[in-house]
């Protein structure tokens, strides 16, 4: 069996280490062969983004023996050795002007040593048209692959560094423009897809790849690549886990699978994930999410009042699949660039396509949920899930004012200043709370009234919920009697469950409530 290896992208070394790979080439045959030459891809974090860049290297550098067997080995190209001027954006943490400067230029000296030439500019832009100039000379193309092009700007997106770090990030990469007649191929990957505006310039000859049916399985496995290349490893975890090998993939499924990259498409696994899965003996937990908590996202959501609920319930148009300004950031289409959320459906209509979204699979789902829930609350991950599993008790036991208690007790501390005097912050956490306890949540505040309503349903329970803001419970309990909000559970079988409450502003808790069993 051939060694799984999760923490390294250099194809070359895992080629010549006789390591798993699983072949895509046939993707990068395609790429390479095609009129087009300069495209770009946005994908998560932790996909495959690197060592897609590193095996495009060795094509380009010529090293045919590193794809013996592989597609693309097959296939009627050339091998022609070209310069290869290979940047990686992601060395450091680049919070200053001068940190990118720094990172810039090392990469770019090493290449003008690599290759025996001389650099003369100081200004990083200069520097790379003088580079790629000394390589192509009066015969050459330059192959150019940057990988993670974004990391400078997120690392500052919520900076006051932000404006000068863009500017000099458009100066750099409209090179590429200038340069043009001179370049071979150009492939760039990143995790956010920038407006051209905002980076790319006058570079309006770029292919975007990032929802292009063609490669949306470039990165990620297939539930074939999973059980073709894997299946020798995971038969005998699922002996250990004691489960029928059908129900050993479908569970992995469950947590690992679900991104789809275009609306038609095959779903992916996150290749991480999945390595790590393996490493650990078939245990069932986070890895993906593990490898970093996106801050900045949690950030612009808080700032925004991102209504969760209604983005996994509504219907979105195609215009969330956008690339978006730096000025104006939007924590839906971050969650979908970044992995949080993905394709689920969709439905062609008259006027367009409309997309439903939910979270790929269950590792992302129980991972984002607890870590957005803390972060709202400015509480410890740690804490929110103690707080869950006391909060599914109540409900499993029937016992609605041991729920409201441990609610209170989770919203107690949370400083001052996170108190958003509108309905949709304490929406939002009510709703968040239910998703990660498992519990069936159907919230409908679409007024500016302060009124946050919520039907849930555990067990042989169900429980109509109406929320006032700095109001009474009598006025809350009497609202749901008014518009009947416990129709829809009347046939259900289920025992229901009235409660007004009304949520204080100040301190963020329940102050007061009213709980009354409906008797149809």
């Amino acid at each position: 069996m051939k060694e799984i290896i999760f923490d390294s992208y250099d194809f070359e070394y895992l080629i010549s280490r006789n390591c798993l790979y699983v072949d895509k080439s046939e993707y990068y045959w395609k790429l390479i062969s095609s009129a087009a030459k300069t495209y770009f891809m946005s994908r998560p974090r932790r996909f495959g983004k690197s060592l897609t860049v590193s095996a495009l290297r060795a094509i380009f550098s010529g090293k045919r023996d590193l794809f013996e067997g592989l597609a693309i080995d097959s296939k009627d190209y050339d091998w022609a050795v070209y310069p290869v001027i290979h940047l990686n954006m992601a060395q450091g943490r680049i919070n200053s002007i001068e940190t990118l400067t720094e990172i810039i230029t090392y990469q770019l000296d090493y290449h003008a040593k690599l290759y025996g030439v001389s650099l003369t500019n100081n200004n990083i832009s200069l520097r790379f048209q003088e580079l790629i100039t000394a390589l192509a000379g009066d015969k050459n193309k330059v192959v150019i692959l940057v990988d993670e092009y974004d990391k400078p700007i997120l690392d500052n997106i919520m900076s006051e560094n932000i404006k000068q770090i863009l500017a000099e990030m458009k100066g750099f990469y409209g090179i590429l423009k200038t340069c043009d007649s001179m370049e071979r191929f150009v492939f760039m990957t990143g995790v956010s897809k920038f407006s051209k505006v905002s980076v790319f310039s006058d570079l309006n000859n770029l292919v975007d790849l990032t929802m292009d049916a063609r490669f949306a399985n470039m990165m990620g496995y297939t539930q074939n690549e999973l059980e073709v290349n894997f299946g020798e490893y995971l038969k005998p975890l699922a002996e250990v886990q004691k489960l029928d090998y059908g129900d050993f993939l479908a569970k992995i499924k469950l947590w690992y699978d679900g991104f789809r990259f275009e609306k038609s498409s095959e779903t992916v696994y996150n290749p991480v994930s999945l390595a790590s899965f393996i490493r650990n003996r078939g245990d069932f937990r986070n890895y993906w999410f593990a490898t970093g908590t996106p801050t900045f996202l949690l950030e612009v959501a808080r700032a925004s009042n991102f209504n969760i609920e209604q983005t996994l319930t509504e219907p979105v148009d195609e215009l969330v699949f956008s690339a978006y300004e730096v000025g104006n950031l939007n924590p839906l289409v971050l969650m979908i660039q970044t992995g949080y959320l993905t394709i689920k459906s969709y439905e062609d209509g008259i006027t367009g396509t409309d997309f439903y979204l939910d979270f790929p699979n269950l590792e992302v789902k129980s991972s984002f949920q607890t870590y957005f829930l803390a972060f709202y609350i400015d509480k410890q991950a740690v804490d929110t899930n103690g707080f869950s599993k006391k909060l599914v008790k109540a409900l499993s036991m029937g016992n609605p004012d041991e729920f409201i208690s441990v609610f209170n007790s989770l919203m107690a501390g949370v400083p001052y200043d996170l108190h958003v005097k509108v309905e949709r912050y304490y929406q939002t956490i009510f709703f968040v709370v239910f998703r990660m306890i498992g519990v069936y949540i159907q919230a409908e505040a679409r007024t500016f009234d302060g009124r946050i309503d919520a039907f849930a349903a555990y067990g042989d329970n169900a429980y109509v919920f109406e929320f006032k803001l700095d109001s009474t419970a009598e006025i809350a309990l009497e609202q749901i009697k008014t518009k009947e909000y416990f129709k829809q559970f009347e046939n259900s079988g289920k025992k229901i469950t009235l409660i007004g409450a009304n949520f204080d502003s100040e301190t963020g808790k329940i102050t007061d409530y009213k709980i009354e069993p409906y008797n149809s």
